[in-house]
């Protein structure tokens, strides 16, 4: 149960950085890390992927310094399901706080 709540903490991550601008996966690695997620590979492009094919991303491939790079950027799905996201953690977080 942890594994899938974390995900969705981790999914939620993803909507809101790439609703400030498209991301990458090894950016999006970084970021969770600094948040003390423990990521790899094997876990984020899975995530990012099916999210992608939940149209909740959109991506392309770019050249970045030689290397060819896929940018997931967010969609209007992407948008409501961040909106939706952020208003059930909260409700949560008042409810698990107390607040």
């Amino acid at each position: 149960m942890m594994k899938r709540v974390i995900l969705g903490f981790m999914g939620l991550h993803v909507l809101h950085h790439a609703s400030r601008g498209e991301v990458t996966g090894k950016f999006m690695m970084e970021e969770l890390e600094r948040h003390g997620y423990k990521t790899s590979p094997g876990t984020i492009y899975p995530l990012l992927h099916k999210m992608e094919e939940m149209g909740l991303l959109e991506s392309r491939w770019e050249v970045r310094n030689g290397k060819r790079v896929r940018v997931y950027g967010i969609t209007g799905k992407g948008i409501e399901a961040l909106e939706e996201g952020k208003k059930k953690l909260k409700e949560l977080c008042s409810e698990l706080l107390g607040e």
